[in-house]
């Protein structure tokens, strides 16, 4: 049993029809949905199943166990029947917004090569990173940067190596503290700008805007020192400051 990940074939998939395969309290498992589930620091999906004669809150989207998304029901909601086809439709402007919020924090760790990334978190409302740094950029100079590098209006793609490539080019990870998912045989990299010369190239699972400029202007608000080598730094974006882009559902 296994959930097709529709969210990796288009980030900006809204909603789509699957098939239940399980449904208890601990979650709810389809074929297939446009639900991110939690990981590397992207919040997992909030949204709704709908079926011929009910509806489910959905909390949040974890992994579960054989490569299956738990879509999290609301405490006491009924759930659908096994077998039963549903309409899987994501919180959409939260979603959005996690696009964007990840976009920056990609473009923010390009304006400090070199430096590990300790930590993160993705927020709708502020999210940031944890670098291995002993001085940081004036958070002034941060923000003029990253609006310069959104401004300009990147192309946001992806490309696929393998696991022998990434070991062969190891600066590529700037994450200290996790590694990516290996036993595929190949590792998504997800590349901002041309692709003789990226903005920024580093292996990614999550869900990201087409084009730098659907970011929006940000603002780092907060730099803190976290330990001796560990400096945090905090990201905002102005609300409305940016379309959603084109809708897409499937069936």
């Amino acid at each position: 049993m296994s959930t097709d990940l529709l969210f990796r074939e288009d980030a900006y998939l809204q909603e789509a029809r699957a098939i239940v395969l399980a449904a208890g309290p601990e979650g709810v498992v389809l074929d297939r949905s446009p639900f991110y589930a939690q990981a590397g620091g992207q919040p997992g999906d909030a949204g709704v199943l709908r079926w011929a004669d009910g509806e489910l809150p959905i909390l949040k989207a974890v992994k579960g166990p054989e490569d299956t998304v738990l879509h999290l029901p609301a405490e006491g909601a009924t759930l659908p029947p096994v077998g039963a086809e549903v309409t899987a439709a994501i919180d959409w402007p939260l979603r959005h917004r996690h696009m964007r919020m990840h976009t920056a924090l990609h473009l923010l760790c390009s304006l400090i090569p070199g430096a590990g990334v300790t930590g993160g978190q993705i927020g709708a409302e502020r999210s940031r990173l944890d670098f291995d740094l002993a001085t940081p950029p004036a958070k002034e100079a941060l923000t003029e940067a990253l609006n310069a590098l959104i401004v300009a209006d990147h192309a946001v793609g992806e490309q696929w190596i393998s696991e022998a490539e990434l070991d062969a080019n190891p600066g590529l990870v700037r994450t200290l503290s996790v590694q990516p998912p290996r036993g595929a045989g190949r590792i998504r990299l997800v590349r901002i700008g041309d692709a003789a010369a990226p903005v920024d190239l580093q292996p990614c699972g999550g869900t990201h805007v087409r084009r730098t400029a659907e970011i929006g202007r940000v603002e780092v608000t907060k730099l803190e020192n976290k330990g001796k080598q560990n400096r945090r730094v905090y990201l905002v974006i102005a609300d409305g400051a940016a379309s959603p882009g084109a809708q897409s559902v499937i069936g």
